[in-house]
């Protein structure tokens, strides 16, 4: 009897204890620290928020950087350097792999959008490997160039030869287009594309024909020499730096 008395007052006071512990209110945390107010992310400008002048490296794969990681085309490392010069230009790579001039002269569309202060122009090539008529090639090259002067971009006229199993005929006539542009139009004129690069294969791809990284560095120095006198004719807007 003793012990089953004891057993009802030890579950009375268990019931009890936990009936009061409902009635507890939870202990006040402490005031928490405030959050410090971040400012708001810096809005990145879009390419229509970019007011830079625009340079148009217009072409083929040799332009768009075929076999190269993103970064490495010619037209990237031209942009590297005029940052680092502080030239205010935005770089803008419109070359596509395979294209001829005849693909240059239906594009004309998307480059001319840019209103581009001066354009880069390296097409032939694949022309010149297809076995295109060299009429057909001076033409396309001829409409592209009236185009872009008639909407006031200088143009940087990049050269082309061709390997040497295409004949002296061809490749004689092939060459001769662009020094004839050049000088119908008063262009600048680079006299090869490759210089210092075609023929090396330590600077080629496997295919011969298309630079390295190394050989796109060469490029991009040959392309620079001959860029910067245009830099200081074309437009810049005010400098924002005091």
């Amino acid at each position: 009897m003793m012990a089953m008395r004891l057993r009802w007052i030890l579950i009375s006071a268990l019931a009890i204890a936990i009936c009061g512990c409902g009635d507890r209110k939870p202990a006040t945390p402490a005031a928490a620290a405030p959050r410090p107010t971040l400012p708001p992310p810096a809005a990145v400008p879009s390419k229509s928020d970019d007011k830079r002048p625009v340079i148009a490296a217009y072409g083929d794969s040799l332009t768009a950087g075929y076999g190269l990681e993103p970064g490495q085309s010619f037209p990237d490392l031209i942009q590297k350097q005029l940052d680092a010069a502080g030239y205010l230009y935005r770089v803008v790579n419109l070359g596509v792999s395979g294209d001829t001039t005849t693909d240059g002269v239906e594009r004309l569309a998307t480059v001319l959008s840019l209103h581009p202060a001066i354009v880069i122009l390296e097409f032939g090539a694949n022309d010149g490997l297809r076995g295109q008529p060299v009429t057909v090639t001076r033409k396309n090259l001829t409409t592209i160039v009236d185009s872009l002067r008639a909407a006031h971009a200088e143009v940087l006229l990049a050269g082309m030869t061709l390997p040497r199993n295409y004949g002296p005929d061809y490749i004689r006539s092939f060459e001769q287009i662009y020094p004839d542009l050049a000088k119908n139009y008063k262009l600048r004129r680079i006299p090869f594309l490759l210089d210092g690069v075609g023929g090396h294969p330590d600077l080629t791809q496997p295919d011969g024909l298309h630079p390295t990284a190394q050989g796109t560095e060469i490029v991009a120095h040959t392309v620079m020499n001959y860029l910067m006198p245009m830099l200081r004719r074309a437009p810049l807007p005010p400098s924002v730096s005091n």
